[in-house]
C-alpha cells in the first residue's frame, strides 16, 4: 500500500492581470471575500474590524439618517465606482435618492455620492489618511469625513473637508470633538461624544 502524498494548505489565488483589475472584475471574479475594494487596479481585502469601526458607523448612520433630507439616502459599506481601476467602499456613504434604484443595487456612481465618510482601522490607515481622500477629490466627490479614535481616552474625532472646486483637493473646515455640528452636505448635529457611542 502506497501512502498518498500530503500538502500542508493548498489555495488558489486569482493571479492579477498585467495592467492590474479593473471594476467588471471586482463585481465578476467569483468567491471575493465580502467588502473586498479596488484601488488602483489591487484587490484590498479588509481585515476584522474593531469594536470601534462599527460602533462609530452606527453612531453615524443613525444621525445622518434623522436629519438627511429626502432627496438623499445614507448608506454603508457600499461599493462607489471612481473609474475604471478604483472602487473603494466607504463606511458611509450619502448619495443622491435618484440614485438607489431598488435592493438590488451593488454600486453607485462617484457623481451620485455627497459625502464619502472613513473610520480608520489600524490597517486602513494610510489608504484613509492619504490614498481615498487623493481619488474620492479627484473623482470630485463634494464632502469627505475621517474619523479616528484619539488621545489616551479613545475618544471619537472627526475631520470634516469640502472639496475646493478650484484646486480639486480637499480643504479641512472642522476638527469635531464630542458634538459634529455642520451644514453641509446638509445641516447634521450628531453627539459623538465616548458616552454617545459607549451607550449604542
Amino acid at each position: 500500500m502506497t501512502a498518498e502524498p500530503t500538502t500542508a494548505h493548498s489555495s488558489r489565488w486569482p493571479v492579477p492581470p498585467q495592467d492590474g483589475y479593473t471594476v467588471d472584475d471586482l463585481f465578476t471574479l467569483p468567491d471575493l471575500p465580502p467588502h473586498t475594494e479596488l484601488i488602483d487596479g489591487s484587490l484590498v481585502f479588509v481585515s476584522p474590524q474593531r469594536d470601534f469601526h462599527s460602533t462609530m458607523i452606527d453612531l453615524l448612520m443613525t444621525g445622518l439618517r434623522s436629519t438627511a433630507p429626502p432627496e438623499v439616502k445614507a448608506r454603508r459599506e457600499m461599493t462607489v465606482v471612481l473609474d475604471r481601476r478604483n472602487a473603494p467602499e466607504p463606511d458611509i456613504s450619502v448619495v443622491r435618492t435618484e440614485a438607489v434604484t431598488g435592493l438590488d443595487v451593488t454600486r453607485y456612481q462617484a457623481a451620485d455620492v455627497l459625502l464619502a465618510v472613513e473610520v480608520v482601522s489600524p490597517d486602513s490607515e494610510a489608504r484613509d489618511h492619504e490614498a481615498k481622500p487623493h481619488k474620492y477629490a479627484t473623482a470630485g466627490i463634494p464632502h469627505f469625513w475621517l474619523v479616528e479614535m484619539t488621545g489616551t481616552d479613545q475618544r471619537p474625532v472627526v475631520r470634516v473637508y469640502e472639496l475646493d472646486p478650484v484646486t480639486k483637493a480637499y480643504a479641512l473646515t472642522g476638527i469635531h470633538h464630542d458634538r459634529l455640528k455642520t451644514g453641509v452636505p446638509f445641516p447634521v448635529d450628531i453627539d459623538i461624544s465616548a458616552e454617545a457611542l459607549a451607550a449604542l
